[in-house]
C-alpha cells in the first residue's frame, strides 16, 4: 500500500494504523491488485482541522478502481471510515462476482 501525506508530515503511528485496517482487506486479497492511500489535512472556516482520507483500491480482474473515503477531525476515525467504505465496494463486487447482486 503507498500512503501519500498532503499538507503534513506522515508518522509511524499514521502508518501503523494504517497497515492495521488494511488487514481488514486480506480477505479480498485474490481481487485486489493493489492500494493507495491520501490523507489530506485542510482547515475549516472556523480555523479547525479537518482530515480527508481517500482510499483507492485497484481491482486486479478488470484493472477499476474502487474508492473509499472519509472526513474527520479524527485522523484515526478519517482513515477507518475510508476503510469501511472501500470494505463495502469489495463486498458489493464479491456478491456481483457470484451473481447474487446485479
Amino acid at each position: 500500500m503507498d500512503i501519500v501525506y498532503l499538507g503534513f508530515s506522515g508518522s509511524d503511528s499514521l502508518e501503523a494504523e494504517a497497515a492495521a485496517q488494511l488487514i481488514r482487506l486480506e480477505r479480498y486479497a485474490a481481487k485486489v491488485f493493489g492500494c493507495k492511500l491520501a490523507i489530506g489535512l485542510t482547515r475549516t472556516d472556523r480555523g479547525n482541522i479537518r482530515y480527508d482520507v481517500s482510499l483507492d483500491v485497484l481491482m486486479a480482474e478488470d484493472g477499476a478502481t474502487l474508492i473509499g473515503h472519509g472526513q474527520n477531525e479524527s485522523i484515526e476515525l478519517a482513515i477507518g471510515s475510508a476503510f469501511d467504505a472501500a470494505e463495502r465496494a469489495l463486498q458489493i463486487e464479491v456478491f456481483k462476482a457470484r451473481g447474487r447482486l446485479r
